[in-house]
Formats: C-alpha cells, sequence, structure tokens
C-alpha cells in the first residue's frame, strides 16, 4: 500500500467513523475504499469490521449523555445484538455473498420508509404496555439486525433507528445513543470471530480504526445537535444512499 493509497484509507475511516455515529453506513465509504486500494472483497469486509469497531465505540462514548437512564434497555437489548454479531460473523464465513445481498436494498429501504414516516406510524403501532420496557417485537428485530450487521453492516444504523424509534419510547437523539452502544457490540463480537479465524489485512484495519475513532467523536459532538427533523432527514438521505451505491 502506497501512503497516498494509506491516506485514501486514513481519511474514508474518518468519514465513516462520522456517519456511524450520526446515523449509520459508514461501510459505504470504508468498505468500497479497501477495494479501490485492491483489497479483496471477503478480506476487505472482514479487515473493514476490525477497523470500524473502535470508531463505533468511540460514538456510543460520544452519546454517553444520552445514554443516561437507559441501563435497563442495554440490559435487555445487547443481548440479543450480541448474539446476532456472532450468528452473522459465522455466516459471512460460511455464505456466498449474493445469498445475503439480494435482500439488503430492500432492508434498508424498508428502514428508510419507517424512519421517514415514524411520527404517523406511531399513531398506529399498539403502545407497549410498560413504556421503557418497549414493544415485545424489539428484541427479535434487534437480532436480526445484529446478524444483518456481523454479516455486512452497512446502514446497520438505519435500520436500528427504524427498529428503536417505533418500538421505544424516546426521542431520536436517545434512541441514536442507544443504537451507537448496539452497533458496538454487534461490530466488536464480529470483529473478535474474524481475528480469530480469518485473515485482516492489519495496515487497513489499523488505518480505518485511527480514522473511524476520530469520526466517531466528531460526529458524536455535532450529531447531538441535530434536531428531530433533520436527524430523521439525514437517516433517510444516508440510507437511500446506500441502496443506490449498493445497485448500482
Amino acid at each position: 500500500m502506497t501512503w497516498f493509497e494509506a491516506a485514501f484509507i486514513l481519511v474514508a475511516g474518518m468519514g465513516a467513523g462520522t456517519i456511524n455515529a450520526v446515523v449509520g453506513s459508514g461501510t459505504l465509504l470504508t468498505f468500497p475504499a479497501l477495494l479501490a486500494v485492491g483489497v479483496p472483497p471477503v478480506l476487505a469486509n472482514v479487515s473493514n469490521t476490525v477497523g470500524l469497531a473502535p470508531g463505533t465505540a468511540a460514538g456510543a462514548i460520544g452519546y454517553r449523555r444520552e445514554l443516561e437512564g437507559q441501563r435497563g434497555r442495554m440490559i435487555r437489548l445487547v443481548p440479543a445484538s450480541l448474539a446476532g454479531g456472532i450468528v452473522g460473523g459465522v455466516l459471512l464465513l460460511t455464505l456466498p455473498d449474493s445469498a445475503f445481498h439480494a435482500v439488503v436494498p430492500v432492508l434498508i429501504l424498508l428502514g428508510c420508509l419507517l424512519v421517514a414516516f415514524q411520527p404517523w406510524l406511531k399513531r398506529w403501532v399498539s403502545a407497549p404496555s410498560h413504556q421503557h420496557r418497549g414493544a415485545w417485537w424489539v428484541i427479535p428485530a434487534v437480532f436480526a439486525t445484529g446478524v444483518y450487521g456481523g454479516y455486512f453492516g452497512a446502514a446497520q444504523g438505519v435500520l436500528l433507528m427504524a427498529i428503536l424509534g417505533l418500538g421505544l419510547d424516546s426521542n431520536l437523539q436517545r434512541m441514536n445513543g442507544l443504537k451507537n452502544v448496539l452497533a458496538t457490540v454487534v461490530n466488536t463480537v464480529a470483529a473478535i470471530l474474524f481475528v480469530i479465524v480469518h485473515e485482516i489485512d492489519w495496515l487497513a484495519a489499523v488505518l480505518i480504526a485511527v480514522g473511524s475513532t476520530i469520526g466517531g467523536f466528531i460526529g458524536a459532538r455535532y450529531g447531538r445537535r441535530l434536531p428531530p427533523v433533520a436527524l430523521r432527514a439525514l437517516i433517510v438521505c444516508i440510507g437511500i444512499l446506500a441502496i443506490v451505491t449498493m445497485l448500482f
């Protein structure tokens, strides 16, 4: 890898960390960047997951104020993300890419629609019997998103924001902080699995890790200031960009 290519990967990591902290879909910057410098697809995918794990953790730390009072939610939802990330990582190592990527654009589109129409959909969704605990389907949905995140991860944050926004009774910024924690769990457990059983491009992974950590703190600092309408619009725009990128 040349110095220019290394700088390119570092900058892509910073952009990915910033986007992940605010919305998600940072993989859409780093994964193509790794392919562009000649890293094979599967190796790029696993190295990217390892590199982005510190960045998602930085985003979660940056949102620590929004996480206050959500300990019970994290205790219930983190195990679902943990199990989902393990399953997704195993699937990446055993299934052909086409088996899963065929449904990814559909999932992202669904997530965008759910986020965009969340205020109206909430009027039609039955309120949870215990508002703090949330709807019964949130845990299995978080597990399913963890499977997706462990496998590929692009727009994982969009899907999580749709699930949390509809199933839990809270504002978007608090859900964003919770989303960062769950995404950190998925990325970390998948990264550990890949380090144990798969080859890693460590130079690429370290460059992404450094860049995404810086970007994670930047994204958390400024993303926390976005009003709900602006945050919802940004989530939808990133999701649409993810769909276009993956299809074309």
